[in-house]
């Protein structure tokens, strides 16, 4: 009898069962709670019609959403930054000794 080789596929979606709603993780909810709370307060606070007054009011907003904001293949940007700042900031340098590696002496 021919055996079948056995094969695995893990859905695409496996780490998404982790998430709140699919994409956030509690911090997420933390950072885009605590920018739209914070630009709730200043609106209530500050009183202008500037343009540019009121894009300060509604920044904290914006760059929490953006930072929480789902992109491909990372669950959010702010994941998106944290891995390539890792990257960049905390290289490892693996020094590869195989088995063609010689520690001897040429001569004997």
């Amino acid at each position: 009898m021919e055996q079948e080789e056995q094969t695995y596929l893990i859905p695409a979606n496996a780490k998404r069962s982790g998430l709140i709603l699919g994409y956030f993780t509690m911090v997420d909810l933390f950072i885009f709670g605590f920018g739209v709370l914070t630009t709730v307060i200043m609106l209530l606070v500050i009183n202008s019609t500037e343009f540019k007054t009121l894009m300060m009011i509604l920044a904290p907003a914006l760059v929490s959403a953006f930072l929480v904001m789902p992109v491909p293949h990372y669950h959010n940007v702010l994941q998106l930054i944290i891995n390539i700042v890792t990257f960049i900031f905390k290289q490892k340098s693996y020094k590869w000794k195989g088995w063609c590696v010689w520690y001897g002496d040429d001569t004997k």
